[in-house]
């Protein structure tokens, strides 16, 4: 299991982690922050499982590129 979270509130809108995996993040045209495609909101914490391994590849480098570092990718 492959569990991506964004904390979305402290995004700075700066499209790394879009420009890095754009199939699991996009930009919200509303306020300009990272959205994690699929994923549920939990006080703020945007979470997504996936039993796929491949995705962690992908996750882990818009996590590197995150220069606020909001986004965490874990292995199970």
């Amino acid at each position: 299991m492959v569990i991506v979270t964004l904390q979305r509130d402290k995004c700075i809108g700066c499209n790394y982690c879009v420009e890095m995996d754009p199939v699991h993040f996009q930009m919200s045209k509303k306020d300009g922050k990272s959205v994690l495609i699929h994923s549920i909101n939990a006080k703020g914490f945007f979470t997504l499982k996936s039993p796929n391994h491949t995705i962690a590849e992908s996750c882990e480098l818009a996590a590197k590129a995150c220069p606020v570092k909001i986004i965490t990718v874990k292995e199970t």
